[in-house]
């Protein structure tokens, strides 16, 4: 896209606009993605409940999103009286844009990637990270004890969870040989019987699979893990005071996070833009179609836990990030290492 405007701009200035274009083209459908998602989220739950969910406004209910967010845009932002408020209006700016910084590495085709980075599973560590900025400050600046409460568990909820996250992505990148997800993506090409595009059905990765799906649902705060929303406990969450569009930029960098997630999985362990068969005909349709219908896949079995999971009590929580998750995921290190050592390497140096 570069070349189309350094007949008109120097190449600095060309590198911007191609830059910016960019951005934009992952940005703006994933705003959309994300108002389809909390449709579909609802559609799902109802039909598991046997309600009719959104079923109103637009054709099927599907602008019933767009209807809410046209109803916290018109509403009243009131903060606190005692409330810190800088603090407290940048904290859902930074939850939503860490929730965006991270799809500037997910690969949705070959070519088709906005930074194709040598160490891309590291930046997306490193700006997930982040998010735990946001809630943080959003529970601090509201002074009030149920905000800062939730926002204390989430920071340790995430922070727990994070630690198996990291093991488990240590697995992947041990039998790639690469953090850059295209070669990870590009790994997993005919993998199992020479024609099975997954990871995930590897017997050695399979249960780093689980985990980390498991993992992602408590990194996002999704139930049975949304402890930081225990209405009995805590009213509301770390959102308690916040209402008109700063609530909407939390809510959305929510469900942001969890099409993140969503495309991790499918990425690390489905075969991310790779159709699930090596077989030629299957690759006329778009990578970008295979990477979706893996993300909602993804995401359909989050919702299929929210609607049928209750809740964890905290320290079932606790004691399943650093007593079950973490212990497993650092054996499985020690297990995929010695397994890579013995049949790549031999067993001398």
């Amino acid at each position: 896209m570069i070349s189309w405007f350094t007949g008109v701009l120097p190449y600095g200035g060309a590198y911007f606009v191609a830059t910016i274009i960019d951005i934009l083209v992952i940005a703006l459908p994933l705003m959309l993605a994300v108002a389809m998602i909390i449709y579909a989220d609802r559609k799902i739950w109802a039909a598991m409940a046997l309600r009719r969910g959104p079923n109103v406004v637009g054709p099927f209910g599907l602008l019933q999103s767009f209807a809410d967010g046209l109803k916290v845009f018109l509403q009243e932002t009131i903060i606190p009286s005692a409330a810190n408020r800088g603090l407290f209006l940048i904290a859902p700016i930074i939850t939503f844009t860490v929730a965006l910084a991270a799809w500037a590495v997910i690969p949705f085709g070959p070519k088709a990637v906005l930074a194709n980075i040598n160490v891309g599973l590291l930046y997306i560590l490193a700006v997930s990270s982040l998010g735990v900025y946001g809630i943080i400050l959003s529970g601090w600046a509201s002074n009030s004890k149920y905000p800062f409460y939730s926002a204390i568990r989430a920071a340790a909820q995430m922070v727990s969870y994070e630690v198996s996250i990291g093991f488990v992505l240590v697995t992947v990148v041990l039998w790639t040989g690469s953090f850059n997800l295209n070669a990870i993506v590009e790994a997993q090409r005919g993998h199992i019987f020479g024609f099975i595009n997954f990871y995930a059905l590897n017997p050695l990765l399979f249960p780093m699979a689980v985990v980390f799906l498991i993992s992602s649902m408590a990194e996002t705060q999704r139930a049975p893990f949304d402890l930081t929303e225990a209405e009995s406990e805590i009213v509301a969450g770390y959102q308690t005071e916040y209402s008109s569009m700063s609530f909407a930029l939390f809510w959305l960098g929510e469900y942001g996070n969890v099409l993140l997630m969503c495309a991790l999985n499918a990425t690390l362990f489905w075969g991310g833009w790779l159709p699930p068969v090596d077989w030629a005909p299957l690759y006329y349709i778009p990578g970008i179609l295979w990477l979706f219908a893996k993300i909602l896949f993804c995401f359909f079995i989050f919702s299929w836990v929210k609607a049928t999971v209750p809740r964890y009590r905290y320290d079932q929580l606790m004691r399943l990030g650093w007593k079950i998750f973490l212990p497993l995921s650092l054996i499985w290190v020690f297990l995929v290492s010695g397994y890579l050592m013995l049949t790549r390497y031999g067993m001398h140096p």
